[in-house]
């Protein structure tokens, strides 16, 4: 009988972080590896796998029908290679951890840090809480949260740490017929969150700069109903990036540049939890916000070699 083969963790660790940074040349960099041992490692899995498991998308490599497959494997049994060693050496975490997020990141992050934060730690308890930048600001300060990640507010918070900044985008659907408004000089119709709101501050301080007119015809409690009065065209929003429907458009050049807007992570220093919870979860989150900017610059692209 054929003994079977045996596929190389290691590999699957440079597989894995690679494509989930979004770049093999910063796989390479969280590994510890120079970029052509990296490459070497893929080349020596897809022997292992005999598939090819990524292929070439203009300069870009993304994964073929059996690196998806074997992306599923590979997670899971370095979840479990990970959480073995950490049993057998006593450094499974207990207790318990209270996460906040903006809005923004809740759908487009939040799954995939609190999957893997909670695969590597089985028997921690996990609070999360998704919600708008001033309740998760009160929370922090009652010492509701442990961690938190947020756009920057405009007053400084304590303890918080800038981790990017992201230009804001005028987004609709392509049913509002933008060129014509702004031909005709009608009033833009703007669907925004109720005040205080950041963006709304910024997208009306920026029409109003550059003289063009608007008007609020749709106001949301949430972010949920704010993509659904966008996308059945009844006005732009200003946001970025994170969350953005795939069937919704940006202005460009056509509206005013509303600049840009920071990421703010904060670990709250009042917290009586576990320190290397938070550290080890603020890496996670800083690790996805970094991947996330990447696909962005890349124009959401595959990973790159």
């Amino acid at each position: 009988m054929k003994i079977p083969s045996t596929l190389d963790l290691d590999a699957l660790r440079s597989f894995v972080t690679g494509i989930e940074s979004g770049s093999f040349a910063r796989a390479a960099l969280k590994l510890s590896r120079s970029t052509s041992a990296v490459s070497a490692q893929l080349k020596k899995l897809e022997l292992q796998c005999e598939a090819d498991l990524v292929e070439k998308y203009g300069r870009h490599l993304r994964l073929t029908a059996q690196g998806e497959i074997l992306m599923g494997y590979a997670r899971r049994l370095l979840a479990l290679n990970d959480e073995t060693l950490r049993a057998l050496r006593g450094e499974l975490l207990k207790g318990e951890i209270h996460i906040g997020m903006q809005e923004d990141f809740g759908e487009s992050l939040m799954p995939g840090i609190l999957g893997q934060f909670s695969r590597l730690h089985p028997d921690l308890r996990i609070h999360a809480r998704v919600d708008r930048n001033a309740p998760l600001i009160a929370a922090l300060a009652e010492n509701n949260l442990d961690i938190a990640l947020m756009w920057e507010p405009q007053n400084p918070v304590e303890q918080g740490e800038s981790l990017s900044r992201c230009p804001l985008e005028w987004i609709y659907h392509q049913d509002l017929n933008l060129d014509s408004l702004l031909a005709d000089e009608k009033p833009l119709p703007l669907v925004m969150f109720d005040s205080p709101c950041l963006m709304r501050s910024r997208a009306i301080e920026s029409l109003d700069n550059a003289g063009i007119p608007w008007q609020i015809t749709f106001v949301s409690h949430s972010l949920s109903g704010i993509w659904a009065a966008v996308q059945a065209g009844l006005g732009l929003t200003l946001r970025t990036h994170f969350g953005l429907p795939a069937n919704l458009l940006t202005a460009g050049s056509r509206l005013p540049s509303p600049g840009d807007l920071g990421i703010t992570l904060v670990q709250n220093a009042s917290s009586s939890e576990d320190r290397q919870v938070q550290a080890m979860l603020a890496g996670l989150i800083k690790d996805a916000v970094a991947g996330q900017n990447d696909q962005r610059k890349q124009g959401r692209q595959p990973a790159a070699l």
